[in-house]
């Protein structure tokens, strides 16, 4: 540090004369500033020994995507009132799963998948006797993918989804969030989340926005980084263009010019200081990351403006009516940000602990007014990125923690179902208009290409260009499981 620094620096900010250069930088940081830091200091490879650099940005492959939109219903929906009908549901209600033709329902091993967290909870009970269908069905599109009543708007889409119907998960309650993004049980220890692993892996498209950002209600992990640090974690942002990114206004009143003035001697300073050690990388990564939290501030809420849409596109995505707008203005908002270069948008809906389509009673009042709120805007955002050509480079995926039990829970709920459910994928060339993998009869198990949550991370990884193995860091081993297998039948 300069100790021969102007007067009229110090005495704006007593005391900094005996600061390190490393203490001025800290105290100068604005909110997002020391994450960009931390992103900056990975992708240069400092803090780590041996030599190992982490990755340069670019994919390792030929990538068929560019960005994913990750929406994520919290508390867990019905597959079989949504994607995966069920009509022996019906036939056999009030039946038990022994009373009924189909066998394997009660196998022994096929329940070893699910690990307890709580032994004798409430809830991730067997229920046996057996609740009908709440809502109908109906084939969509020329594909004629059988989706419910509930989700009229997806259904007119189905020619551009791949729905899942054979997902499976091992934690019976809600610290399935976390692992439907981490791939790690709540006993285990945790491992970035996906939206993770792709910012570290990819350079950022757009130099003014944050790569992976997270709207909504978050599970209670926000921890998506975990030992890649806190760099890679989801950048929280509401639809607000007067405060958009919490943290990242300046404390006390300050104009945009007056900011200016702080970034601009900041980066004067460190430069002088560059010119003396011209190796010292970690030095020029600091002048970027504060150029980096200064042009978000000025970017982001001009992103979630939406005055220049035009008012088609705010139906489309249901803006004109309360119950999708809050939803709506997410999807919109997400859009614009694939435009606009960022990597992974995670949106996720159902507020509460627990996330709102945990319906273990009043299924019907529930997943009617949630389903509501979701189906519009979702597929007005899948026809909006398709218009404009973005939904071959964009991948949505639409994903809950884990399904519903076939079975009743009291007279008119389900509980946690996590061996067998549904989500569905499309865009960024993954093949439309197709059904893959299949539960048994009844929605219990799933018996044909099951899926592991894994196996999407490892889908979107391949269509990004990205190989899990080599983003390991050379301490840190994975698990096979951690990285997955990529889904070929829906690849196009």
């Amino acid at each position: 540090m300069n100790h021969n620094m102007p007067r009229s620096f110090s005495s704006i900010h007593p005391g900094l004369s005996t600061l390190t250069r490393r203490g001025f930088l800290a105290r100068a940081g604005l909110g997002f500033g020391s994450l960009a830091l931390g992103t900056m200091l990975a992708r240069d490879g400092l803090g780590f020994d041996g030599g190992w650099r982490p990755p340069t940005g670019m994919p390792h492959g030929s990538p068929q995507a560019k960005s994913v939109i990750w929406i994520f219903l919290r508390g867990g929906l019905s597959h079989m009132e949504s994607f995966d009908p069920k009509p022996a549901l019906n036939q056999y209600e009030g039946k038990t799963f022994d009373e009924t033709p189909f066998e394997g329902i009660n196998d022994p091993e096929k329940r070893k998948r699910v690990r307890v967290v709580v032994v004798n909870d409430a809830n991730g009970q067997q229920r046996n006797k057996i609740y009908p269908l709440q809502i109908g069905f109906q084939p969509g599109g020329r594909s004629g993918i059988e989706i419910s009543d509930w989700f009229p708007h997806l259904r007119a889409s189905a020619d551009d989804l791949a729905v899942i119907r054979s997902m499976w998960t091992t934690d019976d309650n809600h610290g399935a969030q976390v692992q439907f993004h981490t791939g790690r049980h709540m006993l285990d220890v945790q491992e970035p989340s996906i939206g993770a692993w792709v910012n570290y892996g990819l350079g950022t498209l757009n130099e003014n926005l944050p790569q992976f950002i997270n709207m909504g209600p978050r599970f209670f992990d926000k921890r998506d980084g975990r030992y890649l640090g806190p760099a890679f974690d989801a950048v929280p942002l509401k639809i607000d263009p007067r405060e958009p990114l919490a943290y990242a206004s300046p404390e006390g009143d300050l104009s945009a010019k007056e900011q200016a003035i702080q970034f601009d001697l900041a980066g004067k300073l460190n430069r002088l200081r560059a010119s003396e050690h011209p190796a010292d990388q970690a030095l020029e990564a600091r002048i970027k990351s504060y150029e980096l939290a200064f042009r978000m501030q000025m970017a982001v809420p001009e992103v979630v403006n939406f005055d220049r849409e035009s008012e088609e596109t705010k139906r489309l995505y249901g803006l004109d009516a309360d119950t999708t707008k809050p939803f709506g203005m997410q999807l919109l908002a997400a859009r614009r940000f694939v435009e606009r270069g960022v990597r992974f948008i995670q949106i996720q809906h159902g507020e509460g602990a627990a996330g709102a389509w945990d319906a273990h009673s009043g299924l019907k009042a529930n997943h009617s007014k949630l389903s509501q709120q979701v189906d519009k805007p979702t597929a007005g955002l899948l026809g909006d990125l398709k218009r404009r050509g973005l939904l071959e480079q964009t991948i949505v995926v639409f994903a809950t923690e884990f399904g519903r039990t076939p079975g009743s829970q009291g007279s008119d709920g389900r509980d946690h179902h996590p061996y067998g459910f549904s989500i569905w994928m499309a865009g960024g060339g993954i093949r439309g208009g197709i059904a893959h993998g299949a539960t048994d009869e009844l929605g219990f198990h799933a018996v044909e290409n099951a899926h592991y949550v894994t196996d999407v991370h490892a889908t979107l990884l391949q269509q990004l260009g990205l190989d899990s193995h080599r983003l390991e860091l050379p301490d840190r081993k994975r698990l096979e499981a951690d990285h997955g297998n990529v889904i070929h039948e829906i690849l196009a």
